[in-house]
């Protein structure tokens, strides 16, 4: 068995995304948590168990159940089906688990296994009756669809913890559904009065209740639930479904611990979505601000609360792939500054009381990445990221609408349609306006161009999509919205609007939805200053000519549809050598790979010696 909790040890937070539990959850029980668990105490935040997508997913099963229950009684036997499948799918993937390939249990996997059986099978149970009551009076409300939704996390928290224990390592699940309750009252209006008056606090109140959980589980690691109880009003529509995150930050803030470690199915964060920008690279570090703008516009990284907890604290936070447990991934830095970092950190904030101490790390790091200091000038921006199916409204006022009463009046209208705007630019007599189209959204969205035609003309571009560049020194780089737009314009790429954010660390852009993509791509390459592959393989080509001179046949460089990946092997660059330079007499004794991602940068050579 592994060692107990031990006071002198650090905490450790590990969350566990939804599909990376139904894919490596093996490997996470077997490998990944035992090898952290000899140096730190462990806690380990689950989110609802996903299969290959999240549409087959628990939580989407259960929201299908919430619409079935609302459909009435015509439904049941569809709101049985997914009740059914939700059950099923916890059953089949403790049986793979825990059952051997011959169909046998061990004696110590089989109390396990009828153990955490029975609770699915209750929960589920517990479920359908609640459902089935639900449908004679067709309608459910916000808190009741929360109580619904958390299911999904109750039970991967249980299969966990069964697996957990099958291999020796002990684990307790905890269930933190009463956890708001438990720290503000069983009323309603008490915690909607807390929530409305504590402003961050309500969120410390909360993790000093998570942390008393995590303690009373003794020597065993705490497997914690990622719902976190019932929020004033609802925590799905509060917070979102990025809630499980935001447990796990408000975990790591009430037990102070060392790290808070975010695992999901990609190495880190990058300098751009690599399924859009081919030369894309992991970024080994970011600042909570730019992590925040890029999951803003467009990029799925961490849920915004999640920073501000961690930022508040102190606390630094880790993506790590499941698919490469090794790799260092991308580390989301607390700086505890404004930005840009004009002064050093202070004491304390204005955050109602939160203290805050000053932080030598915190000040190297933003010296050493170039964030502040002697390197600030030749920082460059960090990321971009893109988001699509964007609407822009531009509203001209008339004559007769009074500009005092103009902006006030608009946003009204979007507050009635209840759309919220991602990007605004604004003059005297103008407005433009930019927002995410929703599926059910063209009704209210007729509505408000109704209620908007009576302040003057009102000008509706669709397909079009936000391009933003991130950089936490933004307003320090002189020129960098030319050097911006200049790009753009080489592309032969019309800009409609071009925004920047109060936080001065973002700039974003609507171009036309067609070419979002190659804006990603020449802002990435001309702006971040990030060749591409063909760039880099050329550069390749045109130093080993330099250096082994012209002699031989040579085949025309030309661009590759396909760009080869940043890592090759020394056959594959044989026949690339081959290719490129026609030096069939030549061939690749060696070639050594350096990645030093601290600056992100890879620098190549070989050897290579004529065939006698």
């Amino acid at each position: 068995m592994l060692g107990a909790n031990d006071s002198s040890r650090p905490w450790l937070v590990q969350k566990y995304g939804g599909t990376s539990l139904g894919k490596l959850l093996d490997s996470i029980c077997s490998n990944i948590i035992p090898s952290h668990r000899r140096d730190h105490n462990l806690v380990i935040v689950c989110s609802a168990l996903s299969g290959s997508t999240k549409a087959g997913g628990a939580t989407s099963l259960l929201l299908e159940c919430i619409a079935h229950a609302e459909a009435g009684v015509p439904a049941q036997a569809q709101l049985n089906r997914a009740v059914d499948a939700v059950r099923d799918n916890h059953v089949r993937l403790l049986e793979k688990h825990l059952v051997n390939p011959n169909g046998t249990l061990s004696d110590l996997c089989h109390d396990i296994f009828d153990i955490t059986r029975d609770v699915i099978f209750r929960e589920c149970e517990s479920l359908r009756g609640f459902l089935l009551a639900a449908q004679i009076v067709g309608e459910l409300s916000p808190r009741a669809r929360d109580r619904i939704i958390s299911l999904g996390e109750r039970l991967a928290c249980r299969v966990v913890s069964a697996l957990l224990n099958s291999k020796d390592v002990p684990a307790e699940p905890v269930i933190l559904d009463d956890v708001v309750e438990a720290a503000f009252g069983g009323s309603a209006a008490d915690q909607k009065a807390a929530f409305d008056g504590l402003g961050p606090c309500f969120y410390h109140l909360v993790a000093d209740e998570i942390a008393k959980r995590v303690r009373a589980c003794g020597d065993s690691v705490p497997v914690i639930a990622g719902f976190f109880g019932l929020m004033p009003g609802s925590l799905l529509q509060g917070v979102g479904r990025g809630y499980s995150d935001l447990c796990a930050a408000m975990c790591a803030v009430g037990i102070k611990a060392a790290e808070l470690q975010i695992w999901k199915e990609v190495d880190g964060i990058f300098t751009a979505d690599p399924r859009k920008v081919p030369s894309a690279r992991l970024l080994p570090t970011v600042t909570p601000e730019e992590a925040t703008e890029l999951t803003y516009y467009g990029s799925e990284v961490i849920h915004p609360l999640t920073m501000d907890q961690i930022r508040c604290a102190g606390i630094p936070l880790r993506l790590k792939n499941v698919f490469d447990p090794a790799g260092t991934g991308t580390v989301v830095y607390p700086t505890w500054t404004p930005s840009p970092p004009l002064t050093p950190p202070m004491a304390t904030t204005e955050a109602k009381g939160v203290d805050v101490k000053p932080s030598l790390p915190a000040i190297d790091f933003m010296v050493g990445n170039g964030y502040h200091g002697a390197q600030k000038e030749r920082r460059r921006p960090t990321a971009i990221t893109a988001k699509d199916d964007i609407l822009l409204v531009n509203v001209a006022a008339n004559r007769n609408t009074k500009s005092q009463g103009f902006l006030v009046s608009v946003f009204e209208r979007l507050e009635e349609a209840r759309i919220q705007t991602d990007l605004v630019t604004t003059s005297e007599r103008n407005v433009s306006l930019a927002f995410q189209h929703v599926e059910d959204g063209s009704c209210r969205y007729q509505r408000l161009r109704t209620e908007l035609e009576k302040f003057g003309e009102v000008i509706i571009t669709e397909n079009v999509s936000i391009v933003t560049v991130v950089g936490h020194n933004m307003r320090n780089m002189v020129g960098i919205l030319a050097e911006i737009t200049s790009a753009l314009a080489s592309a032969k790429i019309n800009i409609f609007m071009v925004s920047q954010g109060a936080s001065e660390i973002s700039v974003s852009l609507i171009v036309r939805a067609e070419d979002a993509v190659l804006a990603l791509n020449v802002i990435h390459s001309k702006v971040l200053r990030i060749p591409t592959h063909w760039e880099q393989e050329n550069n390749l080509i045109k130093g080993a000519q330099a250096r082994y001179g012209d002699a031989g046949p040579r085949t025309p460089l030309a661009r590759r549809a396909c760009p080869l990946p940043l890592t090759y092997t020394p056959r594959s660059m044989a026949l690339l050598m081959q290719r490129r330079t026609g030096r069939t007499a030549h061939h690749v004794d060696e070639l050594c790979i350096l990645d030093d991602e601290a600056h992100g940068y890879v620098e190549r050579w070989m050897k290579m010696r004529r065939q006698a």
